[in-house]
């Protein structure tokens, strides 16, 4: 990929510093016989890698073990007490307006994004009593820094002086993968130790970018932490007030993209599950599930950490010894549970329809799904009730799975107390551990898009791009570069993207992240 200062191409944001990445020239499509293409993984990944596929002449088989698409944003149908149905999830995700390339994937069946609908504010809550709020914090940097300081409780301008100005100026300047080499080796605890923030401010704001990860912020690595400002708040004017999906997300966002696929050929196996990968000796690659066998002229692995070690562990011709070992030494964060109530009576109307909270202990945070999601509201307009979903990230692996849910419900109650009154007429308790994990001096053996094999590529939001991107958008970043690879090998040209910029906002901010950097 090739960077243009200036394209002439509509932006995908408020940002005029946005940057575009242009492919490898080459044709439209395919010519002659179209080569199969199989994509393992149906989540994000995978799916921005089979449109971009697909849209292009190529033959997608796209195989999801799950009976649904979406991955780690999948939904399924659950029955409740009261004889209504509903669509369970894995959580509540949020949109941000910088996620570009995730973005565009979405506007292959819904060019408005008229899916999604705009979270009013962003509220943060420490139990000590202070809230922050970014509602009224301005987008553009550094404006968006002076204000928070300007308008948060927790964030004093006294605070400036007891900072450590030198060990603060890296967040002015981030890029990759120079963060990685300085700081991947910082945990993002001793980070914000050494820049000394405010304590409140500290587990307010840096907490929860770091809980975002699924892991305490002692195990998480100080450049992804870094990475996680830059794209938020310092290196991007998008801000960071997000949308979400108006339904569930199957209905509002999978089902349509999963249409759209099916409209362009692509063959989508839900429910198959894949054992192996072997490499052919006439360069093809052969997918292999329980009793099926197929070729492919491509492969793409799309899969979480736990599935990608799978399928690789039992694939041993493979990639090279050392490609092997570091896929075979990817770890997954730690266990999150993620409880959704049905209660008989409201939410207070007052209240935040998402709410970050930090020293609840297990909870960090709370969703009023009646708020935005419609499948929701209508259960709630229909019983008078509220939907409310209750996440607790890198939870303790070791505890009793109902002491933890009681918990949870019981600090509910501590934050929004008029729900001690209402009577639970269901509830689903969800826990999950497939989440990458992202830890102290693990960046150099994180896979990037290509490997040994020259046809076979890795995507996934565990994957190294060279790019300023994380979580969901860089699931779908991965996705695209994974196709724009194989594409350019065949003389097609791939996926326009776009990006926050790669480096600090203006020449001032990056003088200033410079002094960091003199001994």
């Amino acid at each position: 990929m090739r960077a243009a200062r200036r394209p002439r191409l509509p932006r995908p944001g408020r940002d005029p510093r946005a940057e575009v990445l242009l492919p490898a020239p080459g044709r439209e499509r395919v010519t002659g016989e179209a080569p199969g293409t199989a994509v393992i993984g149906g989540g994000i990944a995978g799916l921005a890698a089979a449109t971009a596929l697909a849209e292009r002449g190529v033959r997608v088989t796209l195989y999801e073990r799950e009976a649904g698409l979406g991955g780690r944003l999948t939904g399924w149908p659950v029955h409740l007490a009261d004889g209504s149905g509903a669509t369970m999830s894995r959580g509540f995700h949020a949109f941000f307006r910088q996620y570009y390339n995730l973005r565009a994937l979405l506007r292959r069946a819904d060019p408005g994004l008229r899916a999604l609908t705009p979270v009013p504010d962003y509220p943060l809550r420490h139990r000590g009593g202070l809230t922050d709020s970014f509602a009224r914090v301005p987008r553009t940097p550094p404006w968006s820094a002076l204000g928070f300081v300007a308008l948060s409780p927790t964030f004093g301008w006294r605070d400036l002086a007891s900072m450590n100005p030198r060990a603060a100026l890296p967040l002015l300047d981030v890029s990759v993968p120079e963060v990685y080499e300085r700081f991947d080796g910082v945990s993002a605890r001793d980070l914000l130790r050494d820049i000394r923030f405010p304590e409140a401010a500290h587990h307010l704001a840096f907490e929860v970018f770091s809980r975002s990860f699924f892991v305490d912020p002692a195990e998480l690595s100080a450049a992804e932490l870094l990475l996680m400002f830059h794209i938020y708040f310092l290196g991007s004017s998008e801000g960071l007030l997000f949308d979400v999906p108006r339904e569930p997300f199957p209905q509002a966002l999978w089902e349509p993209l999963g249409g759209h696929l099916e409209r362009l050929g692509v063959r989508l196996r839900t429910g198959t599950p894949v054992r192996c990968v072997r490499a052919l000796d006439d360069g093809e690659l052969a997918v292999d599930g329980d009793g099926t066998s197929e070729r492919y002229q491509a492969v793409v692995l799309a899969l979480d950490p736990a599935g990608l070690r799978a399928v690789v562990g039992a694939s041993p011709g493979l990639g090279d010894p050392a490609w092997r070992e570091d896929i075979a030494a990817l770890r997954t964060a730690p266990p999150f549970l993620v409880s959704r109530l049905w209660l008989d009576r409201p939410v207070r109307g007052d209240r935040a329809g998402f709410l970050g909270t930090s020293g609840y202990g297990d909870l960090d945070n709370i969703s009023v799904l009646d708020r935005w999601e419609g499948e929701a509201a209508r259960w709630a307009g229909r019983t008078g009730g509220s939907v409310v979903e209750l996440h607790a990230y890198a939870a303790d692996g070791d505890a009793e799975q109902k002491e933890v849910q009681e918990r949870l419900v019981a600090q509910l109650h501590e934050v929004y107390p008029e729900t001690r009154d209402a009577r639970i007429v269901d509830a689903v308790h969800e826990w999950r551990s497939d989440c990458p994990m992202f830890p102290v001096g693990g960046y150099d053996r994180r896979p990037s898009v290509r490997t040994p094999h020259p046809r076979l590529m890795v995507a996934g939001d565990m994957v190294r791009t060279g790019l300023p991107v994380a979580l969901m958008e860089r699931a779908a970043t991965s996705g695209f570069l994974a196709a724009n690879a194989l594409l350019a090998g065949w003389g097609v040209r791939g996926e326009v993207l776009w990006t926050v910029p790669r480096g600090g906002r203006s020449r001032a901010m990056r003088a200033l992240a410079a002094l960091g950097t003199v001994p």
